[in-house]
């Protein structure tokens, strides 16, 4: 549970109007009195000016009297609080942190570049403060622990030809993966009082000894898909062709010449380049 504690100290300008008539008063009873018992009050006004505090909007101060928490100004404004007080200041804005590419392994073992974008902010300003080291270094390290495990979780991209059919991918998969890094993050920085508001992959490719190899190999599934496409247009247009052609009667063909036509019109069809076509002024059988 948060131990968390916003504490409202007092306003800094009835302290400072305080300081600023015993400093003069002081200061004058000094020079036309001349009594050493005057320089009394200038200390006092010296070591009430420690404790004047400025907090910005969406800052805070966490206030500690000789080792012990006794509470956080959340509320931007011109305060007092004792001089003892050790102040530490801690942003309450959210920050954006980009992570390094990192060389990691999916699923499947490819080594694969990777990065993130985090977008967090302090929500627990007595957490971030005492039950870590250093909260901005705590943020870094754990979101890199988080994207290594991640990576690991999930491949790059489906290779059906090979049998690995994967329902999430790296990839392809952008809303689904930044929703389980996103929970992932969370759960390893609300130990520091950290809210993450997003999380997503910033830069994802195949690492570059194995870069050219998955380029071609993604090419060479282009092209095999395509042909399969153009394959199954060919046999449905020769299969038009043949049943219009007996249906209309324009050519009695027996099977020997069907399968001349088909394997011509399969050609034709199917070639990557134009095909010149020959006339024949003769028969059929010439």
């Amino acid at each position: 549970m948060s131990k968390e504690k916003t504490t409202t100290p007092l306003s800094g300008y009835i302290v400072l109007i305080i300081f600023l008539a015993l400093t003069l008063i002081s200061l004058y009873m000094l020079i036309t009195k001349d009594s050493p018992i005057y320089v009394l009050g200038i200390i006092i006004a010296v070591a009430l000016f420690p404790g004047f505090v400025l907090v910005n909007p969406n800052s805070s101060k966490v206030l500690l009297l000789f080792g012990k928490y006794v509470g956080t100004i959340k509320e931007n404004g011109f305060y007092w609080v004792l001089p003892f007080y050790t102040k530490k200041s801690i942003s309450l804005r959210a920050s954006n942190f980009d992570s390094e590419r990192l060389k990691v392994n999916d699923k499947l073992g490819n080594p694969i570049m990777i990065s993130t974008i985090l977008v967090w902010r302090v929500t627990d300003t007595f957490m971030a403060a005492f039950e870590v080291d250093d909260y901005k270094n705590f943020v870094r390290v754990q979101t890199d622990a988080a994207v290594r495990k991640l990576a690991s979780m999930y491949p790059y991209d489906n290779f059906a030809d090979e049998g690995h059919t994967e329902d999430i991918t790296l990839r392809s998969s952008v809303n689904e993966v930044s929703v389980a890094l996103e929970k992932e993050v969370q759960e390893r920085l609300s130990m520091a009082g950290i809210e993450v508001l997003e999380a997503r992959i910033g830069y994802l490719a195949y690492a570059q000894e194995i870069a050219n190899a998955m380029l071609k190999r993604q090419q060479a599934t282009a092209i095999v898909a395509a042909r399969h496409k153009i394959v199954e247009g060919a046999v449905s247009m020769v299969e038009m062709a043949i049943d219009q052609l007996g249906k209309k009667n324009i050519v009695d063909l027996d099977d020997e010449r069907k399968a001349a036509m088909v394997s011509n019109l399969m050609v034709v069809l199917c070639s990557d380049k134009d095909a010149s076509p020959v006339v024949n002024a003769g028969t059929l059988n010439h």
